[in-house]
């Protein structure tokens, strides 16, 4: 009887709350490989951070991500309700992420920041941090608005982390090995693949907020740089810059 019992419930066990918990994981190892020598395992708090504003950031960044281990595990454990009071905070937290990020990335033009060897101006590579803030505002607030369809909001949710990831992955060069700009935007691409992959497997078509979700984080992801660059774009960093 207990052993019909175990097989009924893998019977009855749906390859989401396997496939997303599983791709969190991936996430957080990802954003532990950029950012461990500098935050992580250089003392949190104790790290030697160039501005109280990016300890700020970087607390707030790692909360949202401890809320969406605990987010992923209720859906698994299937206390929806809970899922969704915890969800009030979480949205509360995303608009706080924003804002946060937005003077990180004001901190970093006016200290110069660009990455070493990349060959953009600190004017050129601040629209990098506010594009990839503006992305995340974009998918959190639609997957907020889809809350009430399960089958959107957890697709929305995780491509707006994986759009989150553009961070981690860009201090790639300095932490695991040398690599361009093309490596890296594949290796964040390939999180939306394996996304659009599981659509196709498990319902043979790729879901609407998959596609919708991708195609727009693959567009702003290779259009900032492009951006950065024209003179439009020069002038307001220059302005912001003071």
């Amino acid at each position: 009887m207990a052993t019909m019992a175990i097989e009924s419930r893998r019977a009855r066990l749906h390859p989401d709350r396997v496939f997303f918990p599983a791709m969190c994981l991936l996430m957080l190892v990802t954003i532990w490989l950029g950012f461990a020598k500098t935050y992580y395992a250089a003392g949190l708090v104790r790290a030697p951070l160039p501005a109280p504003i990016i300890h700020v950031h970087a607390a707030v960044f790692t909360l949202w991500l401890l809320t969406l281990v605990v987010q992923i595990a209720l859906v698994s454990a299937r206390k929806v309700k809970l899922h969704m009071a915890v969800g009030l905070w979480g949205f509360g937290l995303a608009g706080a992420m924003v804002v946060v990020g937005v003077l990180a990335a004001i901190n970093a033009l006016r200290r110069n920041m660009s990455p070493l060897g990349s060959g953009l101006s600190a004017l050129t590579f601040f629209a990098v941090p506010i594009f990839t803030i503006s992305l995340f505002a974009v998918m959190a607030a639609w997957s907020y608005s889809q809350r009430r369809r399960p089958d959107y909001h957890k697709r929305l949710m995780l491509i707006a982390n994986i759009g989150l990831m553009v961070p981690a992955i860009g201090r790639f060069p300095y932490t695991l090995m040398p690599m361009g700009p093309m490596a890296q935007h594949l290796i964040l691409f390939s999180f939306l693949a394996i996304a659009v992959i599981y659509d196709l497997v498990t319902l043979h078509k790729v879901h609407r907020a998959t596609w919708q979700g991708s195609l727009l984080t693959v567009v702003v992801t290779l259009a900032t740089i492009p951006v950065g660059m024209t003179p439009v774009w020069q002038h307001f960093a220059q302005w912001v810059h003071g």
